[in-house]
């Protein structure tokens, strides 16, 4: 006798959505895990490099400048907060921040100039990072790559690298616009701007949830940003068309 496979189980609508939004959100970390990871490590080592080249050791006697992401994530910060708001706001608002190189100002030869190159070396990493996944991208698509995941993940390099390069430029401490506002102010106003530090991440967090950031800074800045990269990349386009 050939024994009956049990009747599978009735599967509801609500069964099927959640199976699907469990799929969508392993898709979407799997694609954004290694731009990420990227993105975070080089930005971070950027500033422990700047640093250590400017006069400040601190950052190598800790051991935080390397490209080792471990080194570099923060598991509330990095993991549990970016998680807990894509589940809360399904995927329309993500916020996330790494383990920050630690910096001593004070050990720089030339403390309010050499902090706006420490400040600016992290963005401008980012800034990179995203002209090198742009390549990828363009080779990909000329090469007749066909793959959409490895396809995905370099346009989510670009569009991270460049989040990350915007953001981080907004002029307020303990952002690194803010710093670098901080070294270009004279004296007085800088010292206004910097006694906004302690505060400066919840004055952030209200401008963004508030949309103010994404309306007035990161929309138009990532435009200039896209554009920016568009030209850059137009002759390896050209060549591939």
């Amino acid at each position: 006798m050939i024994s009956r496979s049990p009747a599978p189980a009735a599967c509801t609508g609500s069964d099927t959505i959640r199976a699907v939004d469990i799929t969508n959100l392993i898709q979407t970390i799997l694609i954004y895990a290694l731009p990420v990871l990227f993105a975070i490590t080089v930005h971070e080592s950027a500033h422990g490099y700047a640093a250590r080249h400017f006069g400040d050791n601190t950052a190598t006697m800790m051991g935080r400048v390397t490209l080792n992401p471990l080194k570099h994530i923060d598991p509330i910060g990095t993991v549990l907060m970016p998680l807990l708001l894509y589940f809360a706001t399904s995927g329309a608002f993500l916020f996330g921040y790494a383990k920050p190189v630690p910096v001593n100002f004070h050990h720089l030869r030339n403390p309010k100039r050499d902090m706006i190159w420490v400040a600016l070396a992290g963005p401008a990493s980012n800034f990179v990072q995203a002209i090198g996944w742009a390549l990828l991208l363009v080779a990909l698509v000329g090469a007749g790559g066909q793959e959409r995941f490895f396809i995905e993940m370099a346009r989510a390099g670009v569009t991270m690298n460049l989040v990350m390069w915007a953001f981080n430029l907004f002029p307020l401490p303990p952002l690194d616009g803010g710093r670098i506002l901080v070294g270009l102010l004279p004296w007085r106003q800088a010292q206004f701007v910097a006694r906004i530090e302690p505060y400066g991440f919840f004055i952030v967090m209200a401008l963004v949830i508030g949309g103010i950031v994404g309306q007035l800074w990161l929309r138009p800045l990532m435009s200039l940003g896209y554009g920016i990269i568009d030209l850059l990349i137009s002759p390896f386009t050209a060549l591939l068309r």
